[in-house]
This record gives structure tokens, C-alpha cells and sequence, in this order.
């Protein structure tokens, strides 16, 4: 708010310098007539509060966060530093900005400032990228869309903060995959292994369909990397089945070293009719996490991702499967291998047998691991 002097409203500049010749007068009074340092200070104070009625000095206190939405012009982010406790007035920042000649420089996203600082210095550290709050979200390969949603729910991260989102604005981002623009060869009805798992920076405000339209571009940029669909046709194969194959070699095992060879076995089980009785699939049908074993109760369960009692490959992806799944489906190791297990949950050691009889003893040492450790994975 501006001061009135004689009745009417006057700039700081307008009085600025007779009234330091007034305040050093009245400081010179307060010494002489006063006597002592106490005057002095209190008279101080009092044009420092003058003076900084409308900005402060000083390095400024403690840490705040806070959010420039995309399109705040110049005003707006005043109005936000200022509720903020950052800058003392819009009209400090707006003339800090103004002074500076970048304002057309600032840009919206979290930013790390702190409490009670003079408008130029908040101006400038809206400017320097140091400062600027990135927000992350990480998908391990693997996950699945039911899993990557809640991921994006709980699981962006803005330094050691944790954000959270509205659990159905986030599924229904996923409702109509036509918006994402899929490659032809996918399904049309769903997203699932498509959205390929990374870590990926995150704009604000937060809005999920962002989110999945960047995970489905970089499946893209993988897929057209790996030469998915000219690969898959040139072995005979079309591009779905390739990326299903991976999905399930992403859900078995996750070492690189072990992935060709169990893309091996389910194309070896496929050329010789023979159901996969992959787990990783029932997991998906059934809807359970945490595991590797499955039951007898969930190898019942009807569905076309069962492969305990379906033949062939499921119908569609059962999870977003990373770059070495995908380049394993494309080349699996020459191999007459048709049965595997990972014979160790914490090192994933991995043993692979042609015969049932070789297969059962390699089950039989997983058993005795999980009975010795009491893990809770199996």
C-alpha cells in the first residue's frame, strides 16, 4: 500500500530522498538528544521497517515450496510467491521483474525458494534451474497397468516427497487407448505392454494421460530401436506374439543373461504344442503380486491367460515388458530347453532342463531353498 503524504498517495521514489535526509537528521537528533545507543537503534529500526514496507532484505528464512502453474504470467506468480510468504508484495516482484528485462524468461513447474526474500533475489532464483523441483515416476519393468496406476496415484516423487492423484482420474486416462496413437499391429481395446517401463520426468499440474502418452512413445522409439516389427516378420512371427513372448520372459525372470533362454523354451513348447504353464501368466489372470508360486485353486482359474489350461500364447501382453525382454523374444538362444526354474528368489539363479525328470530335481532344490529360508516369495 502506498503512504499519503498531505492527504494524497505518493511513490517511494517521489519521497525517497529528502525523507534519508530526514531520517539522518532524526538520527543525528536521536544521538545527541538521546545520549545513547538505544535511541540510535530504535530509531534505525524504525527506517529500515520504513524502507522495506513493500520488499525485504536480507537472505530470506526458511525453505518453501512453491507451484508456478503453465500460463501464470507475471502478476499471477507474485500472487503466488506472496501467499507463499516469499515476497512481501505482487508489486515488489512485478517491478523486480519488469527491472530486470527477463520476465518473459520465467516458466512454470516447483521451485525451492525460501521464506521472506527481497523480490529481486526471488525473481532470480525462479530463473536458475538449481532451484527448479523436478518431478520423477519410475515403472520397473514388469509392472503391469494395474500396478503403474497405482504407481502414478502414490509414486511421484518431487525430491523426498511423495505426490499423490486421484486413483480414478488415473484409470480413467486409460479408458480409450485410440488417444495414445498405438502402433497398427496392437490390440485396440488395451494399453497393457505398451507402456513401456522407465523412469520419466513429470510436468505440473500433474495430469495422468500425460504420463501414459509419454510411457507409450517410448515403447515406440524401443520398439522402432529393436526393429520389433521388421524382426518379428522376418522369423515368421507377427509383432504381437513377440511382444506377449516378452511380456511373459519379463514376468519369469529379470537377469538379461537368463532372458534369451526362456524366450528359448516358450517358443520351443509352442513348436511342440505344448501348453507353457507359465505362472507369470496365472499371476496376471488371477490379479495376484508378490509370488512366484501359484496355487492349485489359481491354476484352475478360467482364463484365456491361464497357459495351465489354455495352448498357445494369451491373447495380449501381460505386463510392460523392458528393452532386453523384448530384444530376448526377438533372439532366443539356440537352445532344445523346454523347461526352466529359478532355483534361488534372491540371486535368481535360473536352471534349465530338456527332460521332466532333470526339471523335477531342479524344482526339488527351489523347494528346499524356500524351506530353508522361509522366503515370502514363494
Amino acid at each position: 500500500m502506498s503512504p499519503k503524504l498531505a492527504g494524497k498517495d505518493v511513490s517511494w521514489g517521489t519521497i525517497g530522498y529528502h525523507a534519508r535526509g530526514l531520517f539522518a537528521v532524526a538520527l543525528s537528533l536521536a544521538v545527541l538528544v538521546g545520549g545513547g545507543l538505544f535511541v540510535y537503534s530504535k530509531v534505525h529500526d524504525a527506517y529500515i521497517e520504513w524502507r522495506t514496507e513493500e520488499d525485504y532484505i536480507g537472505e530470506g528464512t526458511e525453505e518453501v515450496e512453491v507451484v508456478i502453474p503453465k500460463g501464470a504470467n507475471v502478476t499471477q506468480t507474485g500472487d503466488i510467491l506472496w501467499e507463499a510468504g516469499v515476497v512481501r508484495s505482487t508489486r515488489a516482484f512485478r517491478n523486480a521483474a519488469q527491472k530486470s528485462g527477463q520476465a518473459e524468461k520465467l516458466s512454470y513447474g516447483r521451485f525451492r525458494l525460501r521464506k521472506e526474500l527481497p523480490a529481486e533475489t526471488a525473481f532470480n532464483m525462479l530463473l536458475d534451474s538449481r532451484n527448479e523441483v523436478k518431478l520423477w515416476v519410475t515403472f520397473p519393468e514388469g509392472t503391469n497397468k494395474a500396478e503403474q496406476a497405482k504407481i502414478i496415484s502414490t509414486g511421484i516423487t518431487a525430491g523426498e516427497t511423495k505426490l499423490s492423484v486421484d486413483m480414478d482420474t488415473v484409470l480413467a486416462a486409460y479408458e480409450d487407448p485410440s488417444v495414445y496413437g498405438l502402433p497398427e499391429w496392437a490390440p485396440p481395446d488395451s494399453l497393457e505392454g505398451f507402456l513401456f517401463p522407465s523412469t520419466y520426468q513429470v510436468g505440473e499440474p500433474i495430469e495422468a494421460p500425460a504420463i501414459i502418452a509419454g510411457q507409450v512413445n517410448q515403447f515406440k522409439k524401443i520398439a522402432e530401436e529393436t526393429g520389433l516389427q521388421q524382426r518379428a516378420e522376418e522369423a515368421g512371427r507377427n509383432p504381437l506374439d513377440v511382444l506377449v513372448t516378452a511380456s511373459i520372459i519379463e514376468g519369469e525372470v529379470h537377469d538379461p543373461d537368463y532372458q534369451p533362454l526362456v524366450a528359448a523354451v516358450i517358443y520351443n513348447r509352442l513348436a511342440k504344442d505344448m501348453k507353457l504353464e507359465m505362472d507369470s501368466t496365472v499371476h496376471f489372470a488371477v490379479g495376484k503380486t508378490g509370488r512366484v508360486s501359484t496355487t492349485e485353486e489359481d491354476r484352475k482359474f478360467d482364463s484365456p491367460y491361464n497357459t495351465y489350461l489354455y495352448t498357445g500364447l494369451p491373447p495380449g501382453p501381460i505386463n510392460s515388458p523392458g528393452q532386453t525382454a523384448i530384444e530376448a523374444a526377438l533372439s532366443p538362444s539356440d537352445t532344445d530347453a523346454l523347461f526352466f526354474v529359478t532355483v534361488n528368489l534372491d540371486t535368481g539363479e535360473t536352471k534349465f532342463a530338456n527332460t521332466l525328470e532333470d526339471h523335477n530335481k531342479n524344482v526339488a532344490e527351489l523347494r528346499a531353498w524356500c524351506t530353508s529360508t522361509g522366503s515370502p516369495l514363494c
